[in-house]
């Protein structure tokens, strides 16, 4: 299945409710889309801002009485991960997806930004040269609703990340398969990964 269909497959998880749609208005042509979590393709650099489990996750890994914690992009720093394209004529389709995908509540952002594309295999997303920069699509954290966590202490991370489960699956998996991802592509990730192992560790 190609990019374009993978991302306007119906998600089984997820909700029926209303979402918040963006403001935005795409670029022309073919879309880009910068994944830092879960979705993650072709090496790419963005500028600005760094991963983090920062966002409460009401839903997708934890519930509202018991929430779970998920990736977002913070201010600061940088952040490697993957952009992938999706052709003009799937773009809008595509692009209502992720929206609904990740626009649960609105403790997300979805905004436009440059991204830095590294002409290498997935293998090498640190190493692999840098080519000209491109737009995209991507969703960062909400500083201003309930769900921002902000930065937390990794012990603390650690313990809500364990006990936490939401409609799809539970969150100690989410994290493992975002550290093994990551060290696939060869990016070390350490406070994630170090959450990781405490996660491990105390179960």
């Amino acid at each position: 299945m190609d990019v374009a269909s993978q991302l306007q497959a119906v998600a089984v998880n997820s909700p029926v409710s209303d979402y918040t749609i963006p403001d935005l208005a795409l670029p022309r042509g073919d879309l880009w889309v910068f994944g830092y979590g879960s979705v993650m393709w072709r090496p790419g650099r963005l500028h600005g801002y760094h991963r983090a489990l920062c966002v409460w996750s009401w839903f997708h890994r934890g519930s509202p009485n018991s929430p779970g914690l998920v990736l977002g992009l913070d201010v600061g720093g940088s952040c490697n991960g993957i952009a992938y394209r999706v052709d003009a004529s799937d773009k809008h389709a595509a692009a209502d997806y992720l929206y609904h995908r990740e626009l649960v509540t609105d403790g997300y952002e979805a905004m436009l930004v440059r991204v830095y594309l590294n002409d290498g295999p997935v293998t090498a997303a640190v190493t692999a040269p840098v080519t000209a920069p491109v737009t995209a699509l991507c969703f960062r954290a909400n500083r201003q609703h309930p769900q921002y966590a902000g930065k937390l202490d990794h012990g603390h991370a650690a313990d809500v990340v364990r006990q936490s489960k939401g409609n799809s699956g539970a969150n100690p998996d989410y994290v493992a398969s975002a550290v093994e991802q990551l060290q696939v592509m060869g990016i070390n990730d350490r406070a994630l990964a170090n959450i990781n192992r405490l996660v491990a560790e105390g179960s």
